[in-house]
C-alpha cells in the first residue's frame, strides 16, 4: 500500500517561512500523476492547499496561499515539497501530503490517500 511520510513542520512568527517535504514509498505498481497538500485547523474542514502534476510539473494553489507558497517535485518522482513564505496565523494547521485525487489535479481535489500530517504554527 502507498505511503506518505510529511516532514519540516515546526512553529514560526508570522512572515517568517517554512518548507515541509513529502517522501511516497511503496508506490511502484502506481503512477503518482497528481501530487498535492491540504491542511486542516483544528474545528475547521479541510482545505485544500496546492498541487502538482508529477508529469509535465503544471501546478495549481488556493486563493488563500497564492503568490505564497510553492509546491515543487524533488529529483525524485516520490518527493514533493512545499515551500511557504509569508506566513501568516490563519496558516496554522496541520498539513497532509496526498495523492490519487478522485476528481482531477487541482488545488482542492479530493485525494484518496495521505499522510499522518506535520503540524505548522504560525504565531502573531
Amino acid at each position: 500500500q502507498v505511503q506518505l511520510v510529511e516532514s519540516g513542520g515546526g512553529s514560526v512568527q508570522a512572515g517568517g517561512s517554512l518548507r515541509i517535504s513529502c517522501v511516497v514509498s511503496r508506490y511502484m505498481n502506481y503512477h503518482l500523476e497528481c501530487m498535492g497538500w491540504f491542511r486542516q485547523a483544528p474545528g475547521k474542514g479541510r482545505e485544500g492547499v496546492a498541487a502538482i502534476y508529477t508529469s509535465g510539473g503544471s501546478t495549481y494553489y488556493a486563493d488563500s496561499v497564492k503568490g505564497r507558497f510553492t509546491i515543487s517535485q524533488g529529483n525524485a518522482k516520490n518527493t514533493v515539497y512545499l515551500q511557504m513564505n509569508s506566513l501568516k496565523p490563519e496558516d496554522t494547521a496541520m498539513y497532509y501530503c496526498a495523492t490519487f485525487p478522485r476528481d482531477g489535479c487541482y488545488a482542492g481535489a479530493d485525494f484518496r490517500v495521505w499522510g499522518q500530517g506535520t503540524q505548522v504554527t504560525v504565531s502573531s
